[in-house]
């Protein structure tokens, strides 16, 4: 049977304007647009998100002297909330347990820098006896430091000789170190004041901030999500702030009958830095270590003698570090060294010493975060101490 060219066009005519071949050949723009659509949102959603961050972290910056002790504040509610709670279930009521647990803050506190004012006031006074001591001691040294600094002067000179000699120069008179000592004091006694006196309102109001954030969550799903934030957050908080402090208490006494032992002037001094410089991860043991070997090369003749007190001081954070801390808190913490350090920079910058200080307990709160919360997963995983995929990998490999 033959077909005629009329007859083909005509089938070819019928193939083409089938209702359904048109739906076929346009079904994927749909599909594309939506996807699309999603690329778009979460592109939108990701550049709002860091511009949220910066405008976040410029506010923490600039407005330190206002945030920093509603910080250190709820920090310290949040270590001592457990105690607040436990103690409540023996009638004691919250705004008891909360007095007294401040006020011991308070005259812990204040009695430890009382007991020290003695000795770092003498020490005040002996530094620039202690600094030419110790220039004779490293008399190379400084020679070399000497000439570099003679040459960096006279290329000052030069640079300042070929400047246009009408430039005005203004001089601003800096305050002494006495005014800065003052204001630096004054400005840490009222965040203290202002950090104990939230701590105190926010213990003796027992659960009512956990109720009240629960109740802004429409559903039972994110009320249950954020309960159990709120409550995690509390838990490691506490377990880590109260754990340190134990094993820095006990850093302190070793270092203190370290440098006892080894005749160094002043030792419970030096285990009062021990116990504070090691509140600051790496960089305070570091700074524990190097004012150790100052003091030690001006107090003893021997420089082979002079080693031992910072060898000393080495060893029990070496001891402390990997063996001690691990033990008793590693499983808790549960951060790795880089994220650690990252985070008492970046503090150290914001906020100074102070930040640092609150680096690891703030790193652990937002740890506590990316834990509960799916949409920060990601971030929480870069900051573990274990990797989850490799642990994975080696029990496939060694099965039981």
């Amino acid at each position: 049977m033959t077909v005629s060219p009329a007859s083909q066009d005509v089938t070819t005519d019928r193939v083409i304007d089938t209702p359904g071949t048109e739906a076929t050949s346009d079904q994927g723009s749909p599909g594309r647009d939506r996807r699309t659509i999603r690329q778009n949102v979460v592109v939108i959603r990701n550049f709002l998100g860091v511009i949220v961050a910066i405008v976040a972290a410029a506010l923490l910056f600039f407005a330190k002297d206002v945030v920093l002790p509603f910080a250190l504040g709820m920090l310290i509610a949040l270590t001592l909330s457990p105690l607040t709670r436990g103690v409540a279930r023996y009638g004691v009521p919250p705004i008891v347990s909360a007095v007294c647990l401040i006020l011991a803050v308070a005259l812990t506190t204040a009695g430890g820098l009382y007991l020290l004012s003695g000795p770092v006031s003498e020490w005040i006074d002996q530094a620039p006896q202690v600094r030419l001591e110790l220039e004779n001691r490293l008399r190379d040294i400084s020679a070399s430091l000497e000439t570099v600094r003679e040459a960096s002067e006279r290329v000052e000179d030069i640079a300042e000789a070929a400047k246009d000699n009408d430039v005005l120069k203004v001089a601003i008179d800096q305050p002494g170190i006495v005014t800065s000592t003052a204001l630096d004091m004054v400005t840490l006694a009222t965040t203290a004041l202002v950090a104990l006196v939230l701590a105190l309102f926010l213990l003796a109001s027992n659960d009512i901030f956990y109720v009240k954030i629960v109740e802004s969550f429409p559903n039972l799903t994110e009320k249950t999500r954020a309960l159990r934030i709120v409550y995690s957050i509390e838990q490691r908080i506490s377990r880590y702030l109260l754990s340190i402090t134990l094993i820095n208490a006990g850093l302190g006494v070793t270092v203190g009958l370290s440098m006892w032992a080894l005749g160094m002037p002043q030792p419970a001094l030096w285990g009062a830095i021990a116990f504070l410089f090691n509140f600051l991860p790496y960089i305070g043991a570091l700074t524990g270590i190097a004012l150790c070997a100052a003091m030690a090369l001006v107090t003893f003749s021997s420089l082979p003698y002079a080693l031992l007190p910072p060898l000393a001081y080495l060893l029990a954070n070496i001891i402390e570090g990997q063996f001690v801390t691990p033990v008793f808190l590693g499983r808790r913490l549960n951060l790795n060294a880089v994220a650690v350090f990252s985070a008492v920079v970046f503090w150290a910058w914001m906020w100074g010493i102070a930040g640092a200080l609150m680096a690891v307990p703030l790193l652990v709160c937002f740890k506590s975060m990316c834990d509960h919360i799916p949409a920060l997963s990601v971030v929480g995983n870069f900051l573990n101490s274990h990797v989850p995929l490799q642990e994975e990998l080696n029990r496939s490999d060694h099965p039981e």
